[in-house]
């Protein structure tokens, strides 16, 4: 049986719960067969834990994605794009690619640091990649600098940023509230470009979550690979990251990534999805 072809621009993640490693392991466990474009290597101080991010040659990315591109692809995502380069290449090549299945993951920072990797890459996003998104998945901080309003703190917050960022291209967002925000469940808002909606599940005290951005954008891609709608991609994707995070384990000292295997072997928690 052919498999759907999914396909992932992005960085990798030495330590194995983020970037593409998290990606090809989501992508297996929904039955698609991932194919990666390597745009740099995340490596890690073990003293500390300090990231450094090493951006491969562009003509070796550019090589990469005509390899994976020349066998048809079913969907692809981005993650990390560090250079505004880069995101131009990546957002060329998508749009000759021609599917419509695009997930934009719009990686700003390395979890654990607070610096921006490129300033300049926000507005490159906006240029390259926003208007090809059929789904688009920041999480508060990265909502707040796309849409320009700053990180949101409330769900009406949210609704400002998703509204904005559905103007300046992307089909359908998803905000990734979890935990970081004020709510008593772990909250995403999901806007399809008319409606607004809530996905809810409840809070994990955890802090095993290394690689739950990637591996939520990736189940997305994944589903709509599969045939699902904007819709109904996004909320297996809440039941698949939350069941990840779930079952999140302790890799070392300074980090624990997801689990992504785990609503294949324990069940997904309950997700309900409201309409506000």
């Amino acid at each position: 049986m052919a498999l759907k072809k999914t396909l992932t621009i992005a960085g990798s993640d030495t330590s194995g719960g983020a970037g593409m490693q998290a990606d090809l392991k989501t992508f297996q466990e929904h039955g698609t067969y991932g194919m990666v474009a390597l745009t740099v290597v995340v490596t890690m101080d073990p003293n500390g834990w300090t990231h450094n991010v090493t951006p491969l040659p562009t003509e070796l990315l550019q090589k990469q994605i005509n390899t994976a591109l020349s066998t048809g692809i079913d969907a692809v995502k981005t993650g990390m794009l560090s250079t505004e380069e880069i995101i131009r290449i990546a957002g060329d090549a998508i749009a000759k690619s021609g599917t419509t299945n695009v997930v934009i993951d719009p990686v700003m920072v390395c979890k654990g640091d607070d610096e921006v990797l490129n300033p300049g890459n926000t507005d490159a996003m906006i240029q390259h990649l926003l208007p090809l998104a059929a789904v688009i998945t920041p999480n508060l901080f990265e909502a707040g600098q796309l849409a320009g309003t700053g990180t949101p703190k409330t769900i009406e917050d949210m609704k400002v940023a998703a509204r904005k960022i559905n103007e300046l291209g992307a089909k359908a967002v998803v905000i990734k509230g979890g935990k970081a925000l004020a709510t008593e469940k772990a909250t995403d808002l999901f806007f399809d470009g008319t409606t607004f909606y809530l996905l809810e599940s409840e809070k994990v005290s955890s802090t095993y979550n290394h690689g739950a951005g990637c591996t939520f954008a990736a189940s997305v891609t994944a589903n709509l690979a599969n045939g699902l709608s904007i819709k109904e991609a996004v909320i297996e994707a809440k039941e698949f990251v939350s069941a990840a995070i779930a079952h999140g384990w302790a890799l070392n000292d300074y980090v624990g990534p997801v689990m992504h295997g785990a609503k294949s072997r324990f069940g997904a928690p309950e997700v309900t999805v409201s309409e506000i």
